[in-house]
């Protein structure tokens, strides 16, 4: 089960990320996914077997972008591929049965494409226009987010990125998309993760307590 809560790692340092991971861990974060970028193999890797570290104290999810082969080095809890990266069959062959795979995608035929290859979660997005958000994708706002959500229909989690802050998410959640990733909010104030976890399981309470009707 994908939880519902993304953290996506932030700072102007390798350093400072592995500190705000630490922080985000302590908050009670589920997942992290590493946001570093690092050209450097060798010290991607060293700094992404620290965040291992760290998270592993905490029972924590560890999602590397990109680098399954380092996933698999550290026994890392999956990766999340961009369309350009290398298939996700490929990825699949060379990760451990219990990683999972996630897929960035902004248009309806992103989707599409991660969904035929039986990805375990797709990151849709940017909802809006972030400083770092590349600048060849669409913002989809919540009118894209739904267009797409409808016509997906699929029971695969849909995590929303890009700018989301808590006051977007009971629209976001009714139009069902299944959780957030989150980076700058949670960045700024490692407390609101509580906020974010209780609007979260409130929604699943309300679809439990709609079930029973």
């Amino acid at each position: 089960m994908i939880p519902k809560l993304h953290y996506i790692s932030q700072g102007n340092s390798p350093k400072e990320h592995l500190e705000n991971i630490q922080q985000a861990c302590t908050a009670g974060i589920e997942l992290v996914q590493l946001g570093l970028a690092i050209s450097s193999e060798k010290k991607f890797l060293k700094f992404a077997q620290e965040a291992r570290e760290i998270t592993s104290q905490f029972q924590t999810r560890l999602i590397l972008k990109s680098k399954y082969k380092i996933a698999k080095e550290i026994k890392a809890d999956g990766v999340f591929l961009e369309k350009t990266d290398s298939c996700p069959n490929i990825v699949r062959k060379h990760s451990y049965s219990w990683q999972i795979i996630g897929g960035a995608a902004n248009t309806l035929q992103d989707c599409e494409y991660f969904l035929e290859k039986e990805v375990d979660y797709i990151e849709l997005g940017p909802f809006r226009l972030i400083n770092c958000a590349d600048i060849s994708n669409s913002i989809l706002g919540l009118n894209g987010f739904t267009a797409i959500a409808e016509t997906l229909n699929t029971e695969t989690p849909i995590i929303g990125f890009g700018g989301i802050t808590t006051e977007d998410v009971k629209d976001i959640l009714e139009i069902g998309i299944s959780g957030l990733a989150v980076a700058d909010e949670i960045t700024r104030n490692f407390n609101v993760i509580r906020t974010y976890n209780q609007l979260l399981n409130a929604s699943v309470i309300d679809e439990q307590r709609h079930s029973f009707k």
